[in-house]
């Protein structure tokens, strides 16, 4: 006759198994998951990227790449450039991240909701993609992963 302990011992090394082999299925899953994501987001910037080349005026493309720069809807910043010079959208985006709500920093998601936008995957992307281009011309600043804020121009 088995002792209980035994049982238990047997019962004991079958749950362990079983979380094992439910740890590798969740790291397999995870990576899937990773990939998808990375997918997702090529797509996300494509869209993007393809929507603001139609917005353009189409003699924009026959011109010289100077008058391009110039219609960029986000230019580099330099000193004394005001927002004013950024497309409308991006000056709202600007206006919030410099209210007192944007100062701690705002996640997409809160950054969408603070411009009255649906909070649905495609705009918060969007927006994303947006402040990324902000914080790249010098406009705005990403404090950490997603969460973006007005860039501090020192007086003076």
């Amino acid at each position: 006759m088995p002792s209980v302990l035994g049982l238990l011992e047997a019962q004991e090394k079958k749950v362990r198994e079983e979380i094992a082999r439910l740890r590798e299925e969740a790291e397999r899953v995870q990576a899937t998951l990773g990939e998808a994501e990375r997918a997702l987001q090529r797509l996300v910037d494509a869209r993007v990227t393809v929507a603001e080349v139609l917005a353009e005026p189409p003699s924009a493309v026959g011109e010289p790449a100077r008058s391009a720069v110039v219609r960029a809807p986000v230019p580099h910043r330099s000193e004394g450039m005001a927002a004013s010079v950024l497309a409308p959208d991006y000056q709202r985006i600007v206006s919030v991240l410099e209210s007192e709500a944007g100062r701690e920093g705002m996640r997409c998601q809160q950054l969408a909701t603070a411009l009255g936008m649906e909070v649905i995957p495609a705009k918060v992307e969007g927006l994303r993609s947006k402040a990324k281009r902000l914080v790249e011309r010098g406009w705005a600043l990403q404090v950490r992963p997603g969460v973006f804020t007005a860039l501090v121009v020192p007086a003076g």
